[in-house]
């Protein structure tokens, strides 16, 4: 089994008797369910629908406790905090734990000190712990963060701190209702309405698509990626040769349908739906 701390990755502790009920407002999975050791990945919507934070709530030892982007965690805590007003809810910054990832063949035995889960967005990302650094640490660690995200990429999964754009992108565009992400049964939360209005109506126009390079090395996130003269969308996160692109359906299929090479700096890429990504209008080049 390949296991690894996540450095880039760190953790809220929420508690009070209110936790449950004011995040269930807040995000877009459905958190009041959660029972003792249970997880669910979610994300926090500004109201106009657009993507802020994605992250992992986790129900134990009698608290919530949140994994997130490490960059962009005192950004987190600053939203929750405003949002709380008279809810009975403690918000706190961790500094004493961390954030693992184990994948593959074997299992990986638990400690007082950590909690093991599976992965709620596919079951090839394995299992997430959270707990003392000292415990996550006297783990020896058979990878490297690189092999996680390269793992990661190799499956078309998006990282929201990667791949998102703050307060622009759109969860669906991503796939992260595919991803157990999003719930559209749970009622109300900051920015449903938009999200819920753009699945209905069929308004998503991009999708991510899994890319590797026929000649020349895969560019930096946010390179354009053209198709002649048309840019078709741009560059995502990449590692070990494969990345993630947003790309526009339909000017993704009038690019395959004209025989037309997807070109992104100097690379000329070939492109692939993942394979736990519902079908969309565009067909794979």
């Amino acid at each position: 089994m390949h296991y690894t701390i996540l450095p880039h990755r760190a953790l809220l502790r929420l508690n009070g008797e209110d936790t449950l009920s004011f995040l269930q407002g807040l995000v877009t999975n459905d958190v009041s369910r959660l029972k003792e050791g249970e997880a669910c990945y979610a994300s926090m919507l500004s109201p106009q629908g657009k993507f802020l934070h994605d992250f992992f709530i986790i129900n134990w030892h009698g608290n919530i406790w949140i994994d997130c982007d490490a960059s962009r965690i005192d950004d987190l805590q600053k939203r929750l905090t405003l949002y709380r007003l008279r809810s009975k809810v403690d918000i706190a910054l961790v500094q004493d734990m961390a954030v693992a990832i184990a994948w593959g063949e074997g299992t990986l035995a638990p400690a007082p000190d950590m909690h093991i889960f599976s992965d709620p967005r596919h079951a090839a990302l394995g299992y997430r712990v959270i707990g003392q650094q000292a415990a996550l640490g006297a783990v020896d660690a058979t990878a490297s963060r690189e092999n996680y995200e390269s793992m990661r990429i190799s499956l078309g999964i998006p990282d929201g701190a990667q791949d998102m754009v703050f307060d622009k992108s759109l969860l669906l565009e991503f796939g992260l209702e595919a991803l157990h992400g999003v719930d559209f049964k749970k009622g109300c939360y900051v920015g449903q309405e938009v999200t819920a209005r753009t699945k209905y109506r069929g308004q998503v126009k991009k999708a991510l698509y899994q890319v590797s390079a026929l000649s020349g090395a895969l560019p930096t996130a946010g390179t354009e990626i053209r198709a002649g003269d048309v840019v078709v969308g741009e560059m995502r996160s990449s590692s070990g040769g494969k990345g993630l692109a947003l790309l526009r359906m339909a000017e993704l299929d009038e690019a395959i349908k004209s025989g037309i090479k997807l070109v992104a700096g100097d690379a000329v890429l070939t492109t692939q739906l993942p394979q736990w990504m519902p079908a969309v209008a565009a067909t794979d080049a």
